[in-house]
């Protein structure tokens, strides 16, 4: 539990705690162990069945908010009738605002997140020291935020990704940024298609990237040449701009000039019936093993026995994209050889013969020759692992990155009563 009468930084979440969003887990507990109090307001409960280890040691309170109108309407309804008569000015601001935004996109909800920010403000706020909502992902969780501040006076800033950035509605987007203290983003990438929409305005846009926990990723594997079949790995979810069809059919072209593999997928996703249709179409099955979503520990295991890790990622036509990938940064870190392509943020960290290889997306004979390339080529392999390894440890740091977001927040926020200086790695 966060100290008595100690500011709370409020957590707002699509959902918590999810075995997805290990970046975000990781940093409420290093921000923790740097002396912040948080408090988690989640969308929607868990829905997968387990959670990471790190989950266990976060203190963090969690409420959770009613995840749909039909079903919760009479609470929904009495809180935010009163949290109209406690702060009419306030409601009816927020009110006109939601009708503004609903205009733009003709989507419920808009409505839904006034519904959960007047229930937060009214059933979940008063009695606590929350001085700032602080939300992760552009979407709907700052949606909420962004509701709960104008009801509240209370700020709110917001944490952007990935999907949540290319799949909003540019204007609803860049009235979030306007209205926000600050926004922080995971790339540079990122950072300066959000700075297109900003327009001049004075919010602070800031870039830090998620970083992961080296503490669980061994540096002193050994880089040797793989023996037949060859160990190759994905992890990533089953969804168009993961690019999975070009990594199968990548290895299909493998296969056709008699490379001897075997293929694991981690992950799950809305594409699984696709993905194994094509692994059955393209004669994959026997090379193929699809574990489904598995613990970061379990995930830790097949780091140790890859001998090349491989992303296909693509923007999708949704405009949905990666960032970074922290899989990719845990392979690295791994000294596993990373092969993938150059969307997004990922040549950020992935530089072509330096630090892996790199392919233009949804180019599959691209991607079989660099994979074949990586795993024959031992002068190469070594190279890249461990320039990999040295990039990871000097740029994607979390003890040294958790630091550097936790002084914005301080800088930023001065309701938390945290002196900048005071934070250290």
């Amino acid at each position: 539990m966060a100290s008595l009468n100690k500011p709370l930084l409020c957590m707002v979440l699509k959902g918590y705690p999810r075995i997805s969003e290990t970046f975000i887990s990781n940093e409420i507990l290093n921000l923790e162990q740097l002396g912040f109090n948080i408090h988690i307001i989640s969308m929607r409960h868990p829905r997968e069945r387990f959670s990471h280890a790190s989950v266990k040691q976060i203190k963090a309170k969690v409420d959770y908010l009613p995840s749909t109108i039909m079903d919760h309407l009479p609470k929904l309804i009495y809180h935010n009738l009163k949290a109209l008569s406690k702060h009419p000015k306030n409601y009816f601001k927020a009110l006109k605002k939601a009708a503004v935004r609903w205009m733009r996109t003709r989507k419920s909800a808009t409505i839904k997140h006034l519904l959960q920010a007047g229930y937060l403000v009214d059933k979940l706020l008063p009695g606590k020291q929350i001085v700032h909502f602080q939300a992760h992902f552009a979407h709907s969780p700052t949606s909420v935020a962004m509701f709960a501040s104008m009801l509240s006076g209370i700020p709110f800033s917001f944490f952007a990704h990935a999907k949540d950035i290319y799949t909003s509605n540019p204007k609803q987007l860049a009235e979030k940024i306007r209205l926000a203290r600050f926004v922080v983003t995971c790339t540079r990438y990122n950072q300066r298609f959000l700075s297109g929409l900003n327009h001049g305005n004075a919010t602070p846009l800031f870039c830090v990237y998620h970083g992961i926990n080296l503490d669980y990723f061994v540096n002193d594997r050994m880089v040797k040449a793989p023996e037949n079949p060859y160990q190759i790995l994905t992890v990533a979810r089953m969804t168009e701009k993961k690019g999975l069809d070009n990594i199968y059919k990548a290895l299909s072209i493998l296969k056709s000039r008699g490379v001897s593999f075997h293929h694991t997928l981690i992950g799950e996703g809305d594409d699984h019936p696709k993905v194994i249709e094509l692994i059955r179409s393209l004669g994959l099955n026997s090379e193929t093993t699809l574990t489904g979503t598995l613990t970061h520990e379990d995930v830790i295991s097949y780091y140790e026995k890859s001998d090349l890790f491989v992303l296909g990622c693509r923007i999708a036509k949704n405009g949905d994209r990666d960032g970074i990938p922290n899989v990719m940064a845990e392979s690295m870190a791994m000294k596993v050889p990373v092969v993938a392509t150059t969307v997004s943020g990922l040549p950020e960290f992935l530089s072509n013969g330096r630090t892996g290889l790199s392919v233009e997306p949804d180019q599959p004979d691209d991607l079989a020759d660099a994979m074949l390339t990586l795993l024959t080529d031992t002068v190469l392999r070594e190279k890249v692992s461990q320039l990999a390894r040295l990039e990871i440890e000097h740029r994607f740091d979390n003890k040294k990155l958790i630091p550097e977001l936790a002084r914005i927040y301080a800088q930023t926020i001065p309701a938390l009563d945290i002196e900048p200086e005071s934070i250290t790695v």
